[in-house]
């Protein structure tokens, strides 16, 4: 990946967010959210591609997403509020800092290998204890992880659809599970 002045990026094994104010041959220099500057290896930082609020401000949710339709014999629309919610979703956070302590000594591979074999083991357990919803928080990034975790999830009797905007932004997956209506 291509990294220019400017850019907003986040620190790979740490807890920090800046822009990128200067590039010196293969140091890059970036200068925190907290107003310090410090330098890293190109394979250290990763680029945000585009700020979330951001993000939000491009896109326009309609009041009438909290309303429910039904139409009636005649072709005419009677809109009712939603009354009931639906029992809330199991969630499983895939970023990388949640699942362990320390990247250090990993790369890529390993990282969204430990990012899939967790959300096999989460997707598993849901099925086994059937329960009905779960939310994966990929994040946004360059799509990678969640691309990899349709793939994965594509195998299990499910059915995918983009978590809450409003409570998850872009970056989640929600997955509702089939499940037999006669237990055996």
């Amino acid at each position: 990946m291509k990294l220019n002045i400017g850019d907003v990026v986040v620190v790979t094994d740490d807890v920090l967010k800046g822009v990128i104010t200067n590039i010196i041959g293969e140091t890059i220099v970036v200068k925190t959210e907290d107003g310090f500057t410090l330098n890293f290896h190109s394979n250290e930082l990763v680029k945000i591609p585009e700020e979330q609020s951001e993000i939000a401000k491009k896109v326009v949710v309609s009041h009438h997403l909290s309303q429910k339709t039904d139409y009636k014999k005649g072709g005419k629309a009677v809109k009712q509020k939603r009354t009931k919610e639906l029992t809330p979703a199991m969630e499983v956070d895939l970023h990388i800092q949640k699942l362990t302590k320390s990247t250090k000594g990993m790369d890529n591979y390993d990282i969204l290998s430990l990012q899939m074999d967790t959300a096999k083991h989460k997707i598993e357990f849901a099925i086994r204890n059937r329960i009905p919803r779960v939310v994966f928080i990929h994040g946004v990034g360059e799509g990678v992880l969640k691309e990899e975790l349709h793939f994965l999830l594509n195998r299990y009797p499910v059915k995918l659809s983009e978590a809450s905007y409003q409570k998850y932004g872009m970056g989640a997956t929600e997955v509702y599970l089939i499940q037999n209506t006669k237990d055996t």
